[in-house]
């Protein structure tokens, strides 16, 4: 298949309103993807048709930073207690378990790593949120850092088939990885550079969105990650 055949099937390298960080204003499972407001028609479109999912428009507490106020999987989701009843009636209408988090650490996105096997979620999360979290995505969740950063949401991107992280990852890092999510784990960057692959990288297991700076060699390490 030529190259630019399968980077069209597969990904699409895009900008938000000019900003590279798509992981920022969406997140997506295998069936639906939560984006900011105010993204063009053409650009919806693309997220749609390369992730091959519905499309619902969110805005959390008058903010646009969906990809870090919110995680989901394929059972639940779990979203910073700034939400609005509408909108958490939104994420509701989707056929979602949904829990609103009151922990001091609720941007959920920033915090939580998760699939459809499991979780990873920032070290200093209550025990009361961990088990809420537990139950909200029905998978058991774990404390722990990649690449030594607490924000886990941020260090990674997981789907149902492999994992992309921070370069930094240290091996008992990635062996905890592996177990929670029974997945290979690879390690990588976005936007020309960037450790952050959660900032810029928004995936399910039938292709994934990327920031425009993205470079080729990156989306080679991502297909191979992500096993497209």
């Amino acid at each position: 298949m030529p190259k630019e055949m399968h980077e069209k099937s597969l990904f699409q390298r895009l900008h938000f309103n000019e900003n590279p960080n798509v992981g920022v204003f969406c997140r997506a499972n295998e069936n639906i993807a939560f984006i900011r407001r105010k993204l063009s028609k053409e650009i919806k479109e693309k997220i749609s048709t390369t992730l091959d999912v519905k499309l619902v428009e969110l805005n959390i507490a008058d903010a646009s930073i969906i990809g870090s106020l919110l995680a989901f999987n394929s059972y639940g989701a779990v979203v910073t207690d700034f939400i609005d009843d509408e909108n958490l009636k939104n994420i509701q209408n989707q056929g979602l378990k949904v829990s609103v988090i009151s922990d001091i650490l609720n941007a959920a996105g920033n915090d939580i790593l998760v699939n459809d096997k499991g979780a990873l979620v920032h070290p200093n999360l209550e025990n009361k949120t961990l088990k809420i979290i537990e139950e909200t995505f029905n998978v058991p969740a774990i404390k722990g850092t990649i690449g030594s950063l607490n924000t886990v949401g941020m260090a990674a991107v997981v789907t149902n088939k492999g994992l992309l992280c921070h370069p930094k990852v240290t091996e008992d890092e990635k062996s905890n990885l592996e177990k929670i999510f029974n997945v290979n784990v690879m390690i990588g960057t976005i936007n020309h550079g960037v450790p952050l692959i959660g900032s810029g990288l928004v995936a399910n297991t039938k292709g994934a969105i990327v920031g425009n700076l993205t470079t080729g060699i990156e989306l080679g390490r991502i297909d191979e990650a992500l096993k497209f």
